[in-house]
């Protein structure tokens, strides 16, 4: 039992950063046209591939959003390194698909089944 969690905690430490990698090329290519639709294709195609659970996409949906989030917040400058222009909004959107994608997908948790009916409902 041990050896199953350790297994399942390495796989969501490994996936969040994979997330994290690809959320940040994702902040860094998307001003041009091909690293914005490299960037959505590559995530989308990414969240989808991996199999939909609280160990798996979850944190890469995590791992993706954060740099998000880290890149909306004005720098020192004055800037941000995602702009509010349509190529800042549409990333901002596939972060968006993404959660959607991830929390639309979550296992449910355990249930028991209906107990039959056993009463037929005639009065005879």
């Amino acid at each position: 039992m041990a050896r199953g969690l350790l297994l399942g905690l390495l796989t969501c430490v490994l996936v969040l950063a994979l997330g994290g990698v690809v959320g940040v090329a994702a902040v860094v290519l998307h001003d041009w046209w091909w690293g914005l639709a490299l960037a959505a294709a590559g995530t989308l195609a990414l969240g989808w591939a991996l199999r939909p659970g609280w160990s798996t996409r979850l944190p890469y949906a995590v791992g993706w959003v954060v740099p998000l989030g880290f890149a909306m917040v004005p720098r020192p400058e004055g800037d941000y390194l995602v702009a509010g222009d349509l190529k800042g909004y549409l990333l901002i959107a596939v972060g968006m698909v993404l959660i959607v994608l991830t929390t639309a997908t979550l296992p449910l948790g355990r249930r028991t089944p209906p107990v039959p009916d056993t009463d037929s409902g005639d009065a005879r």
